[in-house]
C-alpha cells in the first residue's frame, strides 16, 4: 500500500473521481457511527485481503472485458463494525495480461501503461464471519481519464535532483528558524526533514483540490505524521456519538440571520488562545462560548479557565479528548469557573484544585442548536459565539483563506476538532464561517480558520451548542 505522500496524492484523485461518480452521495449519513467508529486499514489487514479478493472476483464476473483485472493500489480502505464488518475501499484496478479462463493470482499486469485502462473504483463489502458470507453492497467504478502521478526521481536529471534538494533543505532551514524547531539527534532531524517533504507535497495536492479560496502549505505542524498531529491535537471522542449527553433544543432565533456578523467587531471574543501539545480543544470551545455568554448578559468580557476543566471535568478524558455536552453539565455541577489568571493553563491533567470562592462566572443550563446553518447563522447574530465541532481534515496546513474540502475527504460525521464559531460573512462572494481555533496566534488567519458556509462542510453543523447564563 503506498504510504506517506503517495497515499494522500492516491487519496486526492479519489475525490475528484468520487465527484465525477457520485460517491459522496451517500456522505450525509453516517458512515461510522455506533456500534463502530472509523477505523482506517492497512493493506496487510487480513480480512481487507479477503475483502479485496471477493471485490476482484465480483467484478470480473460482472465485467464483459476480455481480460482479467485485478486491484493495482489501494488508495483507501476502512471497516465499520455494525452486523457483522464493512468494509469500505477505494482501488485503482488495471488490465492484466490474462483471459477469463486463467487464475488471477497468476497475471501480471501489462508494461504498458497505456494498456493497464486503469479505473477506480469504489466497493462497499459486507462480511458476516461468523455465516462465512460476503455480499457487495456496491460498487462503482470510472476511468482514470487523466494521470496524477507526478514525475518520478528515475526521470529526474541529476542537475533536477539537486535543485530540488537544496530548496527543500531552505524550506527546512526556514521552517525551523520561524518556528523554533530543534531536534535531538541528526536520525530525529533526519526524519523530520523526510516527513516534511512528505508534507509538502500533500499541501500542494490539498491545495490542487480545494473548492474554495484556501491556501495551504508549510504551518508549524508541517513536521508531524497525520497519525502525530491527530492524537496530538485533535479530539477523536467527537465522533462517538453514543458518548454524547441529550440537550435541550435551543429556541430558534427571533429574526432572519443578517447578510453578515461577527462578535469580535462586538466585545464578545477573547484573543486567540493556545491548547499546546493536548487534546483539549472540548474546552476552549466551551469556555469561549460561555466567556461570550457571560459577556452579552453582564457587560464584561472575562478570560475564564480552561484548565480547571482539564483538571476538574470526571466525565471527559482531559488531554485525552472530551465531549461539550459533558463539559456544560461538569460546570454546573462544579458551580462556575474561574477566572484564568486564577486557575492559569499548563497544557497537561493536574490534580483538580478548584476554589469555589473564586468563581468568576457560571451557567444555568446548556442548549444544542438546530442543524440548519441559516439557522445557526441567525441564532448566532442574536445570542452570541456558538461551541461547534468539525472534521479537521484540512487545517494541518492551512494557512489562510476560506477552506472548501471535498465531502469525501471532510466527511461531515467523522468529527474530530471543538473550536468556536464566532461569525460568518462572504469574501468576494464565497461564503464563510468566521472559525476562532486554540492552536495560538501563528496558526491560519492570526489564529483562525474560514470555511465554507452553506454546505455543511465537514460536519460544522453537527454540534452546535452554547451555554445559557440567566
Amino acid at each position: 500500500m503506498a504510504t506517506g505522500c503517495q497515499f494522500f496524492v492516491c487519496l486526492a484523485l479519489a475525490a475528484v473521481v468520487g465527484a465525477v461518480l457520485g460517491l459522496g452521495e451517500d456522505m450525509d449519513r453516517p458512515m461510522f457511527g455506533p456500534p463502530g467508529s472509523a477505523i482506517r486499514l492497512k493493506e496487510t489487514d487480513p480480512g481487507l485481503k479477503k475483502a479485496l479478493q471477493f471485490a476482484q472476483e465480483r467484478y470480473n464476473l460482472g465485467s464483459n472485458a476480455m481480460h482479467l483485472r485485478r486491484v493495482s493500489k489501494v488508495i483507501s480502505a476502512t471497516k465499520q463494525l455494525v452486523k457483522g464488518i464493512r468494509y469500505t475501499i477505494t482501488v485503482e484496478m488495471s488490465n492484466t495480461q490474462c483471459k477469463k479462463s486463467a487464475m488471477l493470482r497468476t497475471c501480471d499486469f501489462y508494461p504498458e501503461s497505456q494498456q493497464l485502462k486503469t479505473e477506480i473504483c469504489l466497493f462497499e463489502i459486507w462480511d458476516i464471519p461468523w455465516q462465512a458470507t460476503s455480499t457487495l453492497i456496491k460498487q462503482k467504478c470510472q476511468p482514470q481519464s487523466v494521470s496524477e502521478e507526478t514525475t518520478t526521481v528515475d526521470n529526474a536529471s541529476p542537475d533536477q535532483l539537486v535543485e530540488e534538494s537544496v530548496e527543500l533543505l531552505g524550506l527546512f532551514k526556514d521552517f525551523m528558524v520561524k518556528y523554533n524547531k530543534v531536534y535531538s539527534t541528526q536520525e530525529e532531524t533526519d526524519r523530520r526533514l523526510q516527513i516534511f517533504h512528505e508534507n509538502v507535497q500533500i499541501a500542494a495536492r490539498i491545495q490542487s483540490l480545494d473548492q474554495g479560496s484556501a491556501e495551504y502549505g508549510i504551518t508549524k505542524f508541517s513536521d508531524l505524521t497525520e497519525e502525530e498531529f491527530r492524537s496530538t491535537y485533535l479530539n477523536p471522542l467527537l465522533s462517538q456519538w453514543t458518548l454524547q449527553r441529550p440537550m435541550k433544543l435551543a429556541t430558534s432565533a427571533r429574526n432572519p440571520a443578517p447578510d453578515s456578523w461577527d462578535w469580535r467587531e462586538h466585545g464578545a471574543v477573547n484573543p486567540v488562545k493556545n491548547q499546546g501539545m493536548c487534546g483539549s480543544c472540548w474546552a476552549f470551545s466551551v469556555i469561549g462560548n460561555i466567556e461570550g455568554q457571560w459577556f452579552l448578559k453582564n457587560g464584561t468580557l472575562e478570560s475564564l479557565s480552561e484548565q480547571e476543566l482539564v483538571d476538574c471535568d470526571g466525565l471527559d478524558q482531559a488531554c485525552r479528548g472530551g465531549l461539550p455536552s459533558n463539559a456544560y453539565e461538569a460546570i454546573e455541577n462544579l458551580g462556575g469557573l474561574e477566572l484564568e489568571s486564577d486557575y492559569s493553563y499548563s497544557g497537561r491533567k493536574q490534580k483538580c484544585d478548584f476554589t469555589s470562592g473564586k468563581v468568576a462566572a457560571y451557567i444555568n443550563s446548556s442548549v444544542e442548536l438546530s442543524k440548519d446553518e441559516n439557522e445557526i447563522a441567525a441564532w448566532l447574530a442574536e445570542n452570541g459565539p456558538v461551541s461547534v465541532a468539525l472534521n479537521a481534515f484540512a487545517m494541518q496546513f492551512y494557512r489562510k483563506g476560506v477552506s472548501h474540502p471535498f465531502k469525501i475527504f471532510c466527511n461531515p460525521w467523522m468529527i474530530d476538532h471543538a473550536v468556536l464559531l464566532v461569525g460568518y460573512g462572504d469574501r468576494k462572494g464565497v461564503p464563510f464561517w468566521a472559525i476562532k481555533n486554540s492552536w495560538g496566534e501563528d496558526y491560519g488567519e492570526q489564529g483562525y480558520y474560514y470555511l465554507y458556509r452553506g454546505s455543511n462542510a465537514c460536519g460544522i453543523n453537527r454540534m452546535a451548542s452554547s451555554a445559557v447564563v440567566n
